[in-house]
């Protein structure tokens, strides 16, 4: 696996080293890939959300968007970077490459952090935590969705979606060789089960609330039922390949 940054020994880049209060430098890095529809109410919020705060840099990494993604992302503010891949892990990793921040935060482009995250994330890293995320709430009140996200608070690795954002130190990113490209999906969960043996790991408390509508469009139970068969194959060692295949055919509006 290579390595994204130059970081010195390791003792150097997992070490807490942060002072608490320290005015710690964030870029947030979004991932898209035909988002016209929610980035720009994206980026209006989390120009509310960080208000008060010194700016964090916002960089939306485009996988080769077909409709305006790119064009409405500039004319909001964020800086846009074409990716050159398409895939999440990919794309997360070229936002890191080239985030100038002291940490990174991962955010979807339908997914809206609580207010205040950049003070609730900067305490924590001064406590010691090298990563972390919030737990999950969605936009809509279905009991399945309420019940599913209830389970976030859960602190095991099975239950951390990238859905409930990624905040890690620069360092412990470079470290740890930043995403695995080469997993198409699953790259959320796997890449916090390296986070969580490098450094310790905080799940914080409120929730990022992300939009139900994959779900509305499948099928809150049918959508469910094709995501636990995807995490059950990929444990059984299933190949990237057939599980692309799988979401691909199973899935209405995917994004792979």
């Amino acid at each position: 696996m290579r390595m994204l940054f130059s970081t010195g020994p390791a003792s150097s880049a997992l070490a807490p080293h942060y002072p608490p209060g320290a005015e710690l430098s964030f870029s947030i890095i979004i991932p898209t890939y035909n988002e016209a529809e929610a980035i720009v109410a994206l980026l209006a919020y989390l120009r509310q959300a960080t208000a008060g705060e010194p700016a964090p840099e916002v960089l939306v990494v485009d996988g080769g968007s077909t409709d305006a993604t790119v064009q409405l992302a500039r004319q909001a503010g964020a800086t846009v970077l074409a990716s050159p891949r398409k895939g999440r892990a990919a794309q997360l990793n070229h936002g890191a490459q080239q985030a100038r921040g002291e940490m990174l935060y991962f955010l979807h482009a339908d997914s809206y952090p609580p207010p205040g995250f950049l003070a609730e994330v900067r305490q924590a890293v001064g406590q010691g935590y090298g990563a972390g995320c919030y737990r999950l709430a969605f936009d809509h009140q279905h009991w399945f969705l309420r019940f599913s996200a209830w389970c976030t608070r859960l602190p095991f690795t099975a239950v951390r979606f990238g859905d409930q954002s990624l905040w890690v130190r620069r360092g412990l990113f470079g470290h740890i060789g930043g995403y695995r490209e080469d997993l198409l999906v699953m790259e959320d969960q796997e890449i916090v089960g390296r986070l969580r043996a490098q450094a310790p790991f905080r799940l914080l408390p409120r929730a990022v609330t992300t939009s139900a509508r994959k779900y509305l469009v499948n099928g809150v139970f049918r959508l469910q039922g094709i995501f636990t068969l995807i995490v059950v194959l990929y444990r059984l060692g299933v190949s990237q390949r057939r599980l692309v295949q799988l979401y691909r055919r199973l899935i209405r509006q995917g994004k792979l």
